[in-house]
C-alpha cells in the first residue's frame, strides 16, 4: 500500500534496496559544532546502533534523520530522494515513514493507551478528524492488535500515566508502528529502564527489524546492549563518526577510543546486565533439537 502527500510518494516496501545514503552530514549551533560531516551508507534493512559518550551527537544525528532538527550541511537521500530538501507536507511524510522513539516516551499521561497510539496516525488524518479526536474503527482495531504484539493489550483502556516506564515505552513503540514506518528511530530507549524492561524493549525492537524488515537505528549508551542486538555499531566522538563495524569488531580498545577513555576504562560500568536475546531462528533451532 503507498500514499501520496503533495509530491512526496511512498515508495513501496522492498528488502536489499539501499535504505540511507548521509553524506558530510553537519549541525552547528552558534559556534559549536553538534554533528560533523557524518556519512555512512545503510545498504538493506539492518538494526545499527550509535554508541558514544554523552555529547557526541548522537541525538542531534537521529533528529536530524527524521528532520526533527535541520541540517546545516549535508545530505539525507532515502532511495534516490534527497530528504533534506523536503519541507511543508512532504516532510510531514516522510516523518511519519520514518518514526521517532524518544528515551522520555512523549505520550499524554492522562489519555488512554489505546488514544496514545493512535496519534501515530495524525501525519495523515485531516485537521476536523484530529480536533475531534475521530478513528476508524479499522485503526482503532490495528492499534489494539499491534498493543497485543507487544504484550499490553490489556492496558489499552489504561492512562498511560498509569503504567511502568518499560510499559510505556512499549506504548510508544505501538505509536510508532502505527505509522507503519520504513525506519525506526529509537533516540536513548532503554536509558531510564530497569534491566528487566530494558531487555523487553530491545527484544521488541529486534523482533520489529526481523519480522517486518524495518531498519532501526537506536542510540545506545551500554556496550553490552549494542553487542547483543545490533547487526552494526556505528561509534561517535566530539560529532563525528570513529567506528563502524560489525559488534564483534567493537574490542574494548576501540570502546575505549570511541570513549575517548584511558587505560582504566571498564565496559562493566556501561553494562546493563541484559540476558542475551535468544532470537527467533534460534528459538525455532532449540525446540527442534528438543523434539528429537
Amino acid at each position: 500500500m503507498s500514499f501520496e502527500i503533495g509530491a512526496y510518494s511512498r515508495p513501496p516496501r522492498q528488502r536489499g534496496q539501499t535504505v540511507f545514503e548521509i553524506t558530510d552530514l553537519t549541525r552547528r549551533f552558534g559556534r559549536n559544532t553538534a554533528v560533523d560531516a557524518v556519512s555512512f551508507t545503510v545498504e538493506k534493512p539492518a538494526m545499527i546502533g550509535v554508541i558514544g559518550r554523552s555529547g557526541a551527537g548522537k541525538s542531534t544525528l537521529l533528529r536530524m534523520l527524521n528532520r526533527l532538527t535541520d541540517a546545516s550541511a549535508g545530505r539525507i537521500v532515502f532511495e534516490g530522494r534527497d530528504v533534506t530538501a523536503l519541507s511543508g507536507a512532504q516532510k510531514r511524510a516522510w516523518q511519519s515513514d520514518c518514526a521517532m522513539i524518544f528515551q522520555q516516551f512523549n505520550l499524554v499521561p492522562r489519555m488512554d493507551v489505546v488514544s496514545n497510539v493512535l496519534h501515530g496516525t495524525l501525519n495523515r488524518r485531516s485537521t476536523l478528524a484530529t480536533m475531534f479526536n475521530l478513528y476508524p474503527q479499522s485503526d482503532i482495531h490495528r492499534a489494539i492488535d499491534i498493543l497485543d504484539r507487544l504484550g499490553i493489550a490489556e492496558h489499552a483502556p489504561k492512562r498511560a500515566e498509569a503504567l511502568s516506564g518499560g510499559q510505556q515505552q512499549r506504548v510508544a513503540i505501538a505509536r510508532a508502528l502505527m505509522q507503519d514506518p520504513r525506519i525506526v528511530l529509537a533516540d536513548e530507549p532503554i536509558a531510564s529502564l530497569d534491566p528487566m524492561n530494558a531487555q523487553l524493549v530491545m527484544d521488541d525492537l529486534r523482533r520489529i527489524h526481523e519480522e517486518d524488515g524495518r531498519t532501526v537505528i537506536a542510540n545506545l549508551h551500554t556496550l553490552d546492549t549494542a553487542r547483543r542486538y545490533c547487526d552494526r555499531v556505528i561509534g561517535m566522538l566530539h560529532g563525528r563518526v570513529v567506528f563502524d563495524g560489525t559488534p564483534e569488531q567493537l574490542t574494548t580498545g576501540v570502546a575505549r577510543d570511541i570513549y575517548g577513555a584511558d587505560a582504566g576504562f571498564s565496559e562493566a560500568a556501561t553494562s546493563t546486565a541484559i540476558e542475551p536475546l535468544e532470537r527467533p531462528q534460534e528459538h525455532a533451532v532449540r525446540e527442534a533439537e528438543a523434539a528429537l
